[in-house]
């Protein structure tokens, strides 16, 4: 099953099951609010905004272990997302990427695809590509500008 057996808390406190992404392209990012890559929201809400209608889902997950960067609550997490860059792709409620804590979704995604730090989330700003039958594809570095993933969102979709 993978992907498709977690589940994560909405913002508003509501639980998703994966499953309802099934058969849809999927970006899952760690993100925070004060980091140097917190411009990525911009490139990451112009790509949902154009591929959505295609199939592409954007599930944002905000995180406080970089240096702090995410110190908000989550209601002030959602509102500085909506307000500073216009986010209208789901953010979910704010979470430890590494540790003990990490919740079993990311544990996955992580299993499934290591980077240069292996499992561990090296920084805010890693994304997961996952495909239509729920596979990870590709892990993306914290540095990786969501336009350079295009042509491989384009070619699941």
């Amino acid at each position: 099953m993978g992907f498709y057996q977690y589940s994560a808390r909405r913002m508003n406190g509501k639980i998703v099951n994966m499953e309802e992404f099934r058969g849809k392209v999927v970006l899952v990012v760690n993100t925070a609010s004060k980091c140097g890559l917190t411009p990525q929201y911009e490139e990451l809400e112009a790509i949902y905004k154009e591929y959505k209608d295609q199939g592409l889902e954007i599930i944002g997950f905000p995180c406080n272990q970089f240096a702090k960067q995410e110190k908000g609550s989550n209601k002030e997490i959602q509102e500085f997302c909506k307000l500073n860059y216009g986010v209208t792709f789901t953010m979910f409620e704010k979470i430890e990427v590494n540790g003990e804590h990490t919740p079993p979704l990311y544990q996955f995604l992580k299993d499934e695809k290591k980077g240069i730090c292996g499992k561990n989330i090296k920084w805010n700003f890693t994304k997961f590509l996952i495909d239509r039958n729920g596979n990870v594809v590709h892990r993306y570095a914290p540095v990786t500008k969501p336009f350079k993933m295009k042509k491989a969102i384009e070619k699941l979709l």
